[in-house]
């Protein structure tokens, strides 16, 4: 059999690299003659930049200090792909993992922007920025700050970073923003999520970063004074991804909002993988209701519908799998979330193996 690899990282559990590896340990535990393609994948968030730097053997890292989602500093990278494109990953400067307490009123995107910065003081063609795994629900505003931009009330005073501060907006000045570089500014997005609603920024993703129902609607009536004031598209498909950057970037910077894993799959060649294999085995930390919205597993299942290729999937836990597709959940194998979580390899070779039985 030829059988193709390709699973998201398991979030605060394991890399897409180490699990894609594990998963082929496994199943040729089993199966040893069979040919196996390992192609880890992303969708914009968390790991993102590492399944891109694999893809481009020319690619090159720049390591920086930068602001954090709160008040500290942390050492964040950005990548520069062959062509002079930089990638930077907003989780490696916002992220949840960041910050030891949420703060879902003060966390902020303010160091993304110093990534952004850094990257284009280094004379690059393009820039991608990978929305996903953020800690704040700040519109992007803290990013454009740190690019010179500036969100004043009504007393012509700059606001505190943080998307608490945006109900106090009253204009913003565009005259200090930097311009793009000159192929232009690509996000790629986690989700398909406008920015505003039930189904937006603040209302789904609020709670993740420590929300409580009021935090939701200092949010909420945050992002929508934003939008009153900025303009664009806050309905826009991924406007809602990382907090609303993705809007922010859109509407004040004239940048393309992607989908980040179909993008970074087609990157790291699926389709071409998919040619000729006979199953495909995907994969990601919690697979529920919100994977078939844009995620790794969803793209995958979707690629493999196409090129009629199996697909199955194993996740750390499982909720509303689709019946068509053969699941193994890691906390069914190992007894609990806990010990699937602290094993990770051991359990997804398990699975891998278990597969390649059946």
């Amino acid at each position: 059999m030829r059988v193709v690899v390709a699973p998201d990282s398991f979030k605060g559990s394991i890399g897409a690299d180490a699990a894609a590896r594990a998963l082929a340990a496994g199943w040729r535990s089993a199966r040893p003659g069979d040919e196996l393609i390992e192609l880890p994948l992303a969708d914009g968030g968390e790991g993102t930049l590492a399944v891109l730097a694999a893809t481009d053997p020319g690619s090159r890292w720049h390591h920086v200090v930068v602001s954090g989602p709160g008040d500290a500093l942390v050492r964040a990278g950005w990548l520069e792909l062959t062509g002079r494109m930089a990638v930077v990953e907003l989780a490696a400067a916002a992220g949840l993992p960041l910050l030891g307490e949420l703060t879902p009123l003060d966390a902020h995107s303010y160091g993304v922007g110093e990534l952004v910065r850094h990257a284009l003081d280094a004379d690059v063609h393009m820039v991608m920025i990978t929305l996903g795994g953020s800690a704040c629900t700040d519109g992007g505003t803290g990013l454009l700050a740190a690019l010179g931009a500036r969100f004043l009330d009504s007393r012509g005073h700059v606001l505190p970073l943080g998307g608490g501060a945006l109900t106090r907006l009253a204009t913003i000045d565009l005259s200090g923003l930097r311009r793009p570089p000159p192929a232009g500014v690509r996000c790629l997005t986690d989700v398909p999520a406008p920015l505003l609603g039930p189904g937006g920024a603040a209302a789904v993703f609020g709670p993740q970063k420590g929300a409580s129902r009021d935090d939701i609607s200092v949010l909420e009536a945050g992002l929508a004074r934003l939008a009153q004031v900025l303009g664009g598209e806050p309905q826009q498909a991924g406007a809602g991804a990382a907090g609303g950057c993705g809007y922010g970037l859109a509407a004040a910077w004239g940048a393309h909002l992607l989908p980040g894993a179909e993008w970074v799959a087609n990157a790291a060649g699926l389709p071409k993988a998919l040619a000729g294999a006979d199953l495909v085995i995907t994969g990601e930390g919690r697979y529920d209701k919100t994977s078939l919205r844009g995620k790794v597993v969803s793209t995958v299942r979707a690629m493999a519908t196409r090129a009629g290729v199996p697909v199955a999937v194993v996740a750390g836990s499982l909720a509303g799998a689709p019946p068509e597709a053969r699941t193994v959940a890691l906390s069914e194998l190992a007894g609990s979330a806990e010990d699937a979580m602290t094993d990770p390899t051991r359990w997804l070779a398990e699975a891998g193996r278990r597969l390649a039985e059946i």
